[in-house]
C-alpha cells in the first residue's frame, strides 16, 4: 500500500514511525519528532556580518559608542533623579556594554574566517598563476636556448660557406693557372 506524500510515494507507515526515505545518499529534510527550527542562508548572514565587523572597526563606530556612553553617563547624573533609568555604577550600561561586546566578538571572528576563506583561495589562485608562469618562463628559456643553438650552427654554416668559398675562388685561380701552363707548354 503506497500513499503519495510530498511530491514522492511513500509507504503509509503507523502513526509515530519515521517515514522511509527514498534515496539513502541524501540527508533528511526534517527529523521526527523535533520542532523545525527556521532556517537561513549562511552567506547572507555572513555579508551582514562583515558589514558589521566593518563598522565596529571604523573610528565612527568608537565616536558614535563614546557620544552615547556620555549622554547615558550625562542623562544619568545631570538631569533630575526622576528620570534617571541607570544610578550611578551604572550598571545597565554596563550589561548594554557587555551584550554588545558579546555579540561584536563572535561577528567580527566569522568575518575572520570567511575574509581567511577568500584569503585561502586567493592564495591558491596566485599560486597556480605562479607555477604557469613558471612553466612559461621555463618553456621559453629552453625555446631561447635552442634559437642560440641554431643561430649557433648558422653562423657556422656562414663562416663555412665563406671558407668554402674562398677555396673555391683558390681553385679556380689554380686552375687557370694550370690552364695558362698548358697553354704555355703546347706553345713551346
Amino acid at each position: 500500500m503506497r500513499a503519495r506524500e510530498g511530491g514522492r510515494d511513500r509507504r503509509t507507515e503507523p502513526a509515530g514511525t519515521a517515514p522511509a526515505r527514498a534515496r539513502l545518499d541524501q540527508p533528511r529534510t526534517t527529523r521526527p519528532g523535533l520542532i523545525n527550527l527556521p532556517t537561513y542562508d549562511p552567506e547572507a548572514f555572513g555579508k551582514l556580518s562583515e558589514r558589521i565587523a566593518r563598522f565596529l572597526g571604523t573610528g565612527r563606530f568608537i565616536v558614535w559608542m563614546t557620544v552615547v556612553v556620555i549622554v547615558w553617563v550625562g542623562w544619568n547624573t545631570l538631569l533630575p533623579d526622576s528620570v534617571h533609568f541607570d544610578d550611578y555604577p551604572f550598571i545597565f550600561l554596563t550589561l548594554m556594554l557587555s551584550l554588545q561586546a558579546s555579540y561584536a566578538a563572535p561577528l567580527i571572528l566569522l568575518a575572520q574566517n570567511r575574509q581567511d576563506n577568500r584569503d585561502r583561495v586567493n592564495m591558491e589562485q596566485d599560486r597556480a598563476r605562479s607555477d604557469r608562469n613558471i612553466a612559461d618562463t621555463e618553456y621559453l628559456t629552453r625555446e631561447v636556448a635552442s634559437l642560440r643553438q641554431g643561430l649557433g650552427e648558422v653562423a657556422t654554416r656562414a663562416f663555412i660557406a665563406s671558407e668554402l668559398s674562398g677555396i673555391r675562388s683558390e681553385l679556380q685561380s689554380l686552375l687557370k693557372e694550370i690552364d695558362e701552363r698548358r697553354e704555355t707548354s703546347e706553345v713551346l
